[in-house]
């Protein structure tokens, strides 16, 4: 089989970068989720470190803001033993109008292995990894409305870790769907591994028109969406991507699609509630159910971790 036409595999179908999910085989998401459970035990350690990139130069290029992606980054690379060098966008020559592949550029002199890059810009990873060095690998971190390949793995690592099995879930995704790269992602992730029923659940102003082309079951009313559901996925109102009033309110979004105690009992009891982060309480969710027993928003940070360890440890250990 020829993997040249997929940029993130090289021709034997190994991952040399990571910049969506869509495309990648099951039997890689696999073996990604099963390197990161590898990867769990490292947290408990004493020395919470492996060899694995030890002598690589990792580079945080954040061109958004974020806290737990760019911090889970930064925190995998290290108990990977790589040297870590997070480049201060707002304070770098990009700033005074370099350009990004210039940056790249110059920063590749500076013998970098690994770009770990979230951009504004949908594309951007692509973009650099089309024009760098075969010896380094690229990673998305999140690129404008496109894609958030990692945050879609481990929210599929989360998923599994506690329901086990894709192929008997009906998993729901709720809020601000059109500008959302996570919810992308995941259901790229979702569809590829199997889940027999996955939602996408919000205001017609706010759910793309083109997912039921991807099996993808659109529904308007909350109650309809996340009745029966296995796992529900929040996600925030991305008031930064809109342009033009796209909802009467966040209190009445709140009121029709804010996930509350009373919701979430049209759900099976043993449902699990998610989010990516930032939690936007009082808007998208009630802070009884974000703090509640059936959440597992903070394991999915823990889980960050591991799943990010193991998509660069794969990665760096395969050449183009």
């Amino acid at each position: 089989m020829n993997f040249r036409h997929n940029p993130q595999l090289n021709k034997h179908g190994e991952l040399i970068h990571l910049l969506s999910i869509e495309g990648l085989p099951r039997a890689l998401i696999h073996q990604i989720l099963d390197t990161a459970g590898t990867f769990l035990s490292v947290n408990d350690r004493e020395v919470k470190k492996v060899p694995l990139l030890r002598g690589k130069s990792v580079f945080n290029l954040f061109f958004e803001n974020s806290t737990r992606t760019r911090t889970t980054f930064e925190i995998a690379a290290k108990r990977l033993s790589a040297d870590v060098i997070n480049l201060d966008i707002a304070r770098s020559s990009a700033a005074k109008g370099e350009s990004l592949l210039d940056t790249i550029a110059n920063l590749s002199a500076m013998h970098a292995d690994m770009f770990v890059v979230r951009h504004g810009e949908s594309g951007a990873p692509y973009l650099i990894a089309q024009h760098c060095a075969p010896h380094v690998h690229v990673v998305n971190a999140g690129d404008g409305r496109h894609q958030h390949p990692t945050q879609g793995l481990l929210d599929m690592y989360t998923i599994r870790h506690f329901k086990k099995d894709f192929t008997n879930l009906t998993v729901a995704i709720v809020g601000d769907i059109v500008h959302s790269r996570v919810a992308r992602s995941d259901i790229h992730a979702l569809t590829t591994l199997g889940v027999p029923e996955v939602r996408a659940v919000g205001p017609k102003t706010l759910v793309p028109g083109d997912l039921r082309e991807m099996g993808v079951r659109v529904c308007h009313d909350m109650a309809e969406g996340i009745r029966g559901a296995d796992v529900i996925i929040m996600l925030r109102l991305q008031n930064e991507r809109m342009s033009g009033a796209m909802l009467p309110s966040a209190g009445e979004f709140f009121k029709n699609y804010g996930l509350t105690q009373e919701k979430l009992a049209l759900a099976k009891p043993d449902a699990i509630v998610m989010h990516p982060g930032p939690i936007n309480r009082g808007v998208e969710i009630d802070s009884s159910v974000a703090d509640g027993a059936q959440s597992v928003i903070l394991p999915q940070v823990t889980f960050g971790i591991a799943v990010r360890m193991a998509v660069m440890s794969i990665i760096a250990g395969n050449s183009a």
